[in-house]
């Protein structure tokens, strides 16, 4: 059989050491890391759009998979095919890494078949972990409620503007750059300040040094954005 490399399996920044919890997240991340390095609890984690709810999700993947274990990762927002027999199919990692199950609630057949779907990896031995915009109560069949609720809980925050500074200093560093502080505070008066967004742009703004072999400069992101 041929070998991925994992650098091709999961994006080389999703990793552990690039989560930044802060102290609100960090009960969140020690959670997970748990999870992936002993296939220990099962984990649910709720959050809003921005959190870091894939990042940690697809960090647990790389890590089991470090370990020589196979893991999986399935986002089901962007997933076309949510026919209940193809949710069921879905077990037989060692690690399964749901992400978006809120996008299963309120729909019985899907929510049977995550329901078997937790069943046949309880069964098995294998560790899951789910991530939702949603708490398990909005689940609508009592016994997937029931069996949501009990995994180890695991709530996550949007970071305030220090965090999100602090993601944007890492992650720059990690690709050679340097912001200081006059770019970012121009970045978080005039760019919205979502985290998801600020790594987007710090992406294009990666490339955009690279290819002009130019400091990051508050014009050199204006005419940037401009673009």
């Amino acid at each position: 059989m041929c070998q991925i490399p994992l650098d091709l399996q999961w994006p080389a920044r999703r990793c552990f050491e690039y989560f930044y919890a802060g102290a609100s997240n960090a009960a969140a991340l020690n959670l997970v890391r748990s999870a992936a390095q002993t296939q220990g609890p099962w984990v649910f984690l709720q959050g809003p759009s921005g959190s870091g709810r894939t990042h940690l999700l697809m960090a647990a993947c790389r890590e089991a998979a470090n370990r020589g274990l196979s893991a999986q990762y399935i986002p089901l927002r962007s997933l076309r095919d949510r026919q209940p027999e193809r949710l069921r199919g879905f077990a037989g990692a060692n690690l399964l890494a749901l992400d978006d199950l809120d996008t299963l609630f309120g729909d019985g057949s899907a929510e049977q078949a995550l329901f078997d779907l937790y069943n046949t990896c309880r069964a098995a031995g294998n560790t899951l972990l789910m991530a939702s915009l949603q708490v398990p109560t909005a689940a609508q069949l009592p016994d997937l409620r029931s069996r949501l609720g009990a995994c180890a809980q695991a709530r996550l925050h949007l970071l305030d503007d220090a965090g999100r500074r602090e993601v944007l200093r890492r992650q720059a560093a990690v690709r050679g750059l340097e912001l200081d502080d006059s770019v970012l505070d121009w970045l978080f008066h005039h760019h919205a300040r979502d985290l998801g967004t600020l790594m987007a742009l710090l992406e294009r703004i990666d490339h955009a040094a690279l290819a002009e072999q130019r400091r990051i400069t508050v014009p050199l992101i204006r005419r940037l954005l401009a673009s």
